[in-house]
């Protein structure tokens, strides 16, 4: 799994590339790279609880479809969504189709609000699940950890739904929360770099 491919300008990527070839900006611009964004983290679980028996390739097809059907992933007002809306996403082509999914995400939009009145952000709560540095597997070997089964375990008791310690590690792979990017990929220090620049937020 720790395997690389070589990218359209000759350099390493990680080997998942392969899959497709729009994973290529994907993989270089977003994926590991720290982030403290509410709505991005939001709508990233979001999108993880989507792809759950599906593949990121479908996800990442939709993704624009995704953010216009739900007010790009604005908790704040997605929390508001009634009934009515289930029944309209539901006929939304450009989406997956999903009951439980998409209530999953009006019932995880007012989780997140709880959570901010909580912490103060959604970004505190999930840094406080980074692993340290010798709790890190090698890179891309396990699809779960420690940590992981933590967040999803304490997610799941404040009332989110969709989000396994499968599902969760995807986020924490793609937020940045651990750097996966294989040792022999050229954006693994370039993302080990941002962050050791990254302010990790916390809990007011």
């Amino acid at each position: 799994m720790n395997a690389t491919i070589e990218g359209p300008d000759g350099r390493a990527r990680c080997g998942w590339c392969s899959a497709a070839p729009e994973f290529f900006e994907y993989h270089d611009t977003e994926w590991g790279y720290p982030v403290d964004n509410d709505v991005r983290l939001f709508e990233k679980l979001c999108l993880e609880s989507f792809q759950s028996g599906l593949n990121w390739r479908t996800i990442l097809a939709k993704r624009d479809n995704f953010r216009a059907a739900f007010l790009n992933f604005d908790f704040n007002e997605v929390a508001g969504f009634s009934d009515a809306d289930t029944e309209r996403l539901l006929l939304n082509e450009g989406i997956v189709r999903h009951r439980g999914k998409i209530e999953a995400v009006i019932n995880n939009a007012q989780r997140a609000c709880e959570l901010v009145q909580q912490e103060g952000s959604l970004a505190a709560f999930f840094w406080r699940f980074e692993p340290g540095r010798s709790d890190l597997p090698e890179p891309q070997t396990v699809s779960t950890s420690t940590e992981s089964v933590a967040l999803a375990k304490e997610l799941k008791k404040r009332g989110w739904k969709f989000v396994g310690p499968t599902t969760v590690y995807a986020f924490m792979q793609a937020m940045g929360l651990v750097n996966d990017h294989s040792d022999a990929c050229v954006f693994r220090e370039k993302v080990e770099q941002s962050r050791k620049r990254f302010k990790r937020p916390v809990s007011r």
